[in-house]
């Protein structure tokens, strides 16, 4: 059994690296702060929780275990909050670039500004 956690274990980290550097890819490759956003959220925290778990398959330790809970926990709850704040701070100063929007659902109520 503890060769198949071992593999599973492999799996995981492998798999949440490469998650990992493709966030970071995307946060230099693409044009604007709305997707460089995205990539730093999406699968910047699924490629974290992968990697958590697959430190937990190799720890297996209670204490081990908690903590990477609450390490996934805090993320979970903060990144989603960050990337909202820094998309809204993004649209109101104008540094965005409207021809990648496919529907811009907030110009009704805030004109973009002036560049």
């Amino acid at each position: 059994m503890t060769g198949v956690a071992d593999l599973l274990s492999a799996v995981f980290l492998v798999a949440g690296a490469l998650l990992s550097l493709a966030a970071g890819i995307g946060v230099v490759r693409f044009p604007d702060v709305l997707s460089r956003m995205h990539a730093a959220t999406k699968p910047q925290i699924l490629g974290l929780l992968l990697i958590l778990v697959g430190v937990g398959l190799r720890l297996r330790t209670g204490a081990d275990i908690a903590t990477l809970i609450l390490v996934g926990v805090f993320q979970l709850a903060t990144a989603p909050v960050a990337a909202q704040m820094v998309g809204r701070a993004a649209y109101r100063s104008g540094r965005y670039r409207p021809d990648l929007l496919i529907v811009d659902e907030l110009a009704t109520k805030n004109p973009t500004p002036d560049r």
